[in-house]
């Protein structure tokens, strides 16, 4: 049994992962916030704590005692990413053993500027371990979450529907030409949860990628089972690279339903923005994960993507 601190506990993913931390019923779970507990988001056993991630000084008086420290900042809301260079810190200065940043995605971020925090506090961990490893430290990657194929339908308990570029409900797709043959990672939210809470048990040391591949699979085969499961053949929009490196989105359609963290006055903007960097990065590879949580819990079943799409649009028009 060891001490977690949830950073950015209250958000969807993290609550995800509180759940399946205290389902394992062996650590003892502080969730860190910028605001005071709401009875929406408490959790059985779960204590709150308010923090101030300006103040280093009180960050470490909250972390002594802390063996692992789970980050779920919102990128969005920490543009300087002030706040996780912060944590980081004090969690060194607190004698924390282990950090996992607010990650959760791609292994790349390249096209996707609502995401280079993410590169940016990479960086600042691989500086702070050069010498000698100071924090044990590790980057969960599930890929593109599965649970959001199934738009408009929630899928787990926290986390709210996304759309992406493969549009199930309406049967339709946008393809970068040429790339259908790219690789992507697709998990679901439930099995990432798992995966992270078996690291926190595990007694070994964190490999410093922590790639979770629940389903490896190429868009064609995406594509494919689609017209299986939807039974007929989606539509698709064919972009070309080179619009799209212009900031050129030449499809029928586009993504409409924006995450909660986005300001109103923001979401179309950040919406077509997603979605030329997904296609962008989908392209080149960003959202294949690695294996190596995988390999450290073979034993572990992920959810098929078909078995797991089937049971979602089963009877749906």
């Amino acid at each position: 049994m060891v001490k977690v601190a949830v950073a950015g506990g209250s958000g969807q993913v993290a609550r995800e992962v509180v759940d399946a931390l205290v389902a394992s019923g062996k650590h003892d779970i502080t969730i860190f916030s910028r605001g005071p507990a709401s009875s929406a988001v408490l959790t059985p056993g779960v204590e709150w704590q308010a923090v101030d991630y300006s103040d280093k000084e009180t960050l470490v008086k909250a972390l002594r005692g802390i063996h692992t420290v789970l980050s779920f900042i919102q990128l969005l809301s920490d543009p300087d990413e002030k706040a996780q260079r912060n944590l980081i810190d004090a969690a060194i200065s607190a004698g924390v053993k282990r950090f996992a940043p607010s990650e959760y995605g791609s292994r790349g971020v390249d096209n996707m500027a609502w995401w280079q925090g993410k590169q940016k506090v990479r960086e600042y961990l691989r500086a702070v371990n050069e010498k000698e490893t100071v924090i044990e430290y590790t980057l969960f990657q599930p890929g593109l979450f599965l649970d959001y194929l199934a738009f408009p339908y929630k899928t787990s308990k926290h986390v709210d529907p996304l759309q992406t570029v493969f549009d199930f409900e309406n049967r339709r797709a946008i393809v970068v030409d040429g790339h259908e043959d790219a690789i992507m990672t697709l998990t679901t939210v439930k099995d990432a949860a798992a995966i992270i809470a078996l690291a926190v048990d595990y007694d070994g040391k964190w490999p410093t990628t922590g790639g979770i591949c629940g389903n490896t699979v190429s868009i064609s085969q995406i594509l494919e089972i689609g017209n299986r499961v939807r039974g007929r053949p989606f539509a698709i929009d064919k972009v070309k690279t080179k619009d799209l490196e212009a900031g050129e989105l030449k499809t029928s359609w586009g993504l409409e339903a924006v995450h909660q963290a986005v300001p109103y006055d923001q979401a179309q903007a950040l919406l077509k923005a997603v979605c030329i960097g997904t296609l962008l990065s989908s392209s080149e590879g960003a959202w294949e994960s690695s294996d190596e949580m995988n390999r450290l819990f073979p034993q572990y079943e992920f959810t098929p993507i078909e078995e797991f799409l089937s049971k979602v649009w089963d009877g749906k028009l």
